[in-house]
This record gives C-alpha cells, sequence and structure tokens, in this order.
C-alpha cells in the first residue's frame, strides 16, 4: 500500500486519525473505493463520489446504522460506519473470504432476525426527506398505508415513468405492467413491515474471512421481507436454496410465497432497466403478464 496524500487527508479529517496507507480498491461502478490502513491498527473502506447529492452518503451511512440496530440480537453484520460527509462515506474493512453452505445458513437465519426486528412504516418515517436513493437513482419512501400501495405508488410506477421517459420501456412494456398494479391488493399479503436492506442483490452480500455474510451499500427502508429474498434469487446468490431453508426455518413466510417471487422482481427490473436500458423493461413486463 502506498498513501495517496488527497484521500488520506479527507480520511484524517472525518475520523481525526492519522492513515498510514492507501490502497484502490476494485469494484463498484458508482463510487471510488479505497482502502486505509490507519495509525490505530484499523483497516479501513473509504468511499468517495465528488458532487454527490448532499445526502448520498449520510442516507448510506443511516442505512448501515438502522441494520446494525439487529446485529446484537443476531441480525444480519453489516460494517461499521466510521465516519461520513456529503462527498463519502468510510466503514470498517470486512476481509474477503469464501462462501460456504455454513455460512448461507447463518446468513438465512441472520436476515430473518434483521427483517423481523421491523419498521415504523412502509417507507421510512423521519424528519426532512424520506427518499434515499438506490444506485444512481432517487429511492422515494414517503409511508403508504398497505404494502401494496407502497409497492405499487414508490417502488413499481415510478421507475416505470423514468424508464419510458429515457427510452427504455414502450407502450407495450408500460400497458402490461400497470395492469398487474391495479390488482396487487389482491396479490400480496397483508403483514407489517420488515426491516429491509433494500438492494439485497448478490453484489451487496459480502463473504467475509470470519465465516459470515456481510451486508453492503443497503437502500433501507420498512418494507415487506419478500422483496429483499426476490432480489437475491433475481440475480442469483451462492448457496441460495439453503439461506431460504434457514430462513424459512426461523420464521416462515406466507403461503404462496414462491408464486410471487416474480411480482416482487418487478421493482429490480424496473431499476435495472432505468440504469441499462437493455431487455430489462421487457422482461418486466413478461413477468407482470404472469399475474393478469
Amino acid at each position: 500500500m502506498t498513501r495517496q496524500p488527497l484521500v488520506a487527508q479527507r480520511a484524517e479529517t472525518l475520523l481525526g486519525t492519522s492513515v498510514v496507507a492507501t490502497a484502490p480498491v476494485a469494484g463498484g461502478d458508482i463510487a471510488t473505493a479505497t482502502r486505509l490502513r490507519l495509525s490505530d491498527g484499523t483497516t479501513a473502506l473509504m468511499k468517495t463520489l465528488p458532487h454527490a447529492p448532499d445526502d448520498f452518503f449520510p442516507d448510506e451511512a443511516a442505512g448501515l446504522r438502522w441494520l446494525a440496530e439487529t446485529t446484537a440480537d443476531g441480525g444480519v453484520q453489516v460494517p461499521e460506519v466510521l465516519g461520513v460527509d456529503h462527498e463519502c462515506v468510510i466503514v470498517r474493512w470486512v476481509e474477503p473470504g469464501k462462501n460456504t453452505v455454513d455460512a448461507a445458513a447463518a446468513f438465512g437465519r441472520a436476515l430473518a432476525r434483521t427483517h423481523a426486528a421491523g419498521a415504523p412504516c412502509f417507507g421510512l418515517d423521519r424528519d426532512g426527506s424520506p427518499d434515499s436513493y438506490i444506485g444512481r437513482l432517487p429511492l422515494p419512501n414517503r409511508p403508504a398505508d398497505t404494502w401494496a400501495e407502497f409497492y405499487a405508488v414508490r417502488r413499481v410506477l415510478p421507475y416505470l415513468k423514468l424508464a419510458r421517459d429515457r427510452g427504455h420501456a414502450d407502450g407495450e412494456h408500460a400497458a402490461a405492467i400497470e395492469a398487474v398494479v391495479g390488482r396487487l391488493p389482491d396479490l400480496l399479503p397483508d403483514e407489517p413491515p420488515a426491516r429491509l436492506h433494500g438492494d439485497l442483490w448478490n453484489g451487496n452480500v459480502l463473504w467475509g474471512l470470519d465465516g459470515q455474510a456481510w451486508l453492503i451499500d443497503p437502500a433501507a427502508y420498512g418494507g415487506h421481507r419478500e422483496v429483499d429474498l426476490a432480489m437475491l434469487a433475481l440475480f442469483g446468490l451462492p448457496h441460495l436454496p439453503r439461506v431460504l431453508d434457514a430462513y424459512l426455518e426461523e420464521t416462515p413466510l406466507a403461503d404462496g410465497w414462491e408464486d410471487r417471487v416474480a411480482l416482487h422482481q418487478l421493482f429490480p427490473l424496473l431499476v435495472h432497466a432505468c440504469h441499462f436500458g437493455g431487455g430489462y423493461a421487457a422482461r418486466a413486463a413478461e413477468v407482470a403478464a404472469q399475474y393478469t
């Protein structure tokens, strides 16, 4: 490791501790990641994004801290937030390891406990704007009375509109998706809001050298726990069947949850349509057609 003076100075200002060395970290397509070695022996990860929205990194830090509230009760592991400002966040380093069946089972149980910790509402109930971010996109989180309403007006419809505005979805795609929106109250079961990671694709599950799975880069809010599980299934997670078995042993899901997996994948598919275009909108329309 060498020492990048500007990065080190920014970290030192936030942490009040000298930075001995820095090294770039590969991965991630939004922020620049740097590994820090501090004079007190701590190793940390610093993410920076020049000209980020003022609440971009503070929202991420708030999500990590909210999820961390469940760890003492067996909830999922998340890195400790060491410092944050409007253009960067610094968290304690998690040494990567290998995924194993045992770690997957432990992760399933821990995720169930984090979900079970609950949330005050569907969305976020906090001072100021409740909105946050998923990737580079704003994530609307103004509370709604039911999950069906929240999923429709805060998750599916905003990203369908944005995908159309960006030319990544056409009228046929929109008609198919809008048709299922009206059926959501009949399709989605009533359940109290769970404490969600919110962007739980496999890239945000870090298998640690300590044999545990750690969650990173949250877009946390109160929602239906099937959304986190559906997102894990959408992009594939090592040992996912074992994760799900352990989750269900800890906290069963409502009857018919397997039939709703694709329904809860509409949201991440539309987010990907907004970000990347491609065939994601068409795939979302095909999913929606299964429920109409």
